[in-house]
């Protein structure tokens, strides 16, 4: 008698990880797509591919099939989460990711004091960690689909733990009005439905409070470049990839004022030095220990040349905060 097996193949139209493939944009409607490009998983060595479509019309890149719950459930197992922070260790040191947050939240200083501040897809609450050096009176909340929320509370990183996304069912009603700041770093692209998740951020802030969003810029020269290999396309987790025109542009219809567009803080010089890990990785998993010379030198030219990247269209992501001014 055959067996089910254990992990999904996503092999054929059917499978039960996937929801029927769109023929339309998510965004803007328009039916004119093109395949950005065909991915495998690279961290599990298994058949198929996924499927990165982007519209004609107005840029937005995404999943195409995309996940559906089950699937989104697996990707999002601690295990799994474990491999991925594994890998990202490779290229990213764990100093260089509290230096960065520790940046951030500088900037963010600019803000004032708030009293109360939620981190969404705050994984484990690393930059409420850091922020609280520049914010010691603010109240820092965390919210993740992930149990790391909950070990972050457990060890005192955020003072209250919400496990899912602004958009599970009772999650935006519970926290309504509750904040005056609210920041989604790296969250927005992993969301089934972003716009709808832009819309539960709104309703959590106060009016007058703060909407920081950062996500990958799929305008990024790298993307062209790296292809498949880009580590922001982020297949099989990266359902969406918003244009910053499109991101600006929803914003200000929610009826916020956009007080900072950036793409030069948030590039995080990774590009190469990912995509050699990522090629490795997918040829064979034992392969990135022999490849150190390689992982250093492509090290080497993300960090020499980001002063450069960061100020043009190599810059791998941009960061709008807004001030929610009505509702």
């Amino acid at each position: 008698m055959p067996t089910t097996p254990l992990t999904p193949q996503f092999t054929t139209p059917y499978d039960p990880f996937l929801e029927p493939r769109r023929e339309d944009c998510p965004w803007c409607g328009s039916r004119r797509l093109r395949t950005r490009l065909r991915a495998p998983d690279p961290l599990r060595h298994r058949a198929g591919t996924f499927t990165v479509d982007a519209c004609r019309d107005c840029g937005h890149a995404f999943q195409n099939p995309r996940l559906g719950a089950e699937g989104l459930a697996f990707f999002h197992r601690d295990f799994y989460e474990r491999q991925l922070e594994e890998f990202a260790a490779r290229v990213l040191s764990a100093r260089a990711v509290r230096r960065r947050h520790r940046a951030t939240a500088w900037r963010l200083s600019a803000l004032g004091e708030p009293e109360s501040w939620l981190d969404v897809g705050t994984g484990h609450a690393r930059f409420p960690e850091a922020a609280k050096e520049f914010f010691p009176y603010t109240s820092f909340d965390g919210l993740d689909p992930t149990a790391r929320v909950e070990q972050a509370l457990l060890e005192g990183r955020v003072e209250e733990a919400h496990r899912g996304y602004l958009t599970t069912p009772g999650m935006a009603a519970r926290l309504r009005a509750r904040y005056d700041v609210v920041t989604m770093f790296r969250h927005l692209e992993h969301t089934p439905d972003p716009r709808a998740e832009l819309r539960a951020a709104l309703t959590v802030l106060r009016p007058g409070g703060h909407l920081v969003v950062e996500v990958p810029d799929p305008a990024c020269v790298f993307a062209a470049l790296l292809g498949r290999w880009w580590f922001p396309y982020g297949q099989p987790r990266h359902l969406h990839l918003v244009p910053r025109a499109n991101l600006c542009a929803e914003l200000a219809g929610l009826g916020c004022a956009i007080l900072v567009v950036d793409r030069k803080d948030p590039h995080i010089p990774y590009d190469l030095s990912a995509a050699v890990a990522l090629s490795l990785a997918h040829a064979h998993p034992a392969l990135h220990l022999a490849a150190t010379p390689a992982l250093a030198l492509a090290s080497a030219l993300d960090r020499g040349g980001a002063p450069l990247f960061r100020r043009t269209r190599f810059s791998n992501a941009y960061r709008v905060v807004v001030r929610k001014d009505r509702g």
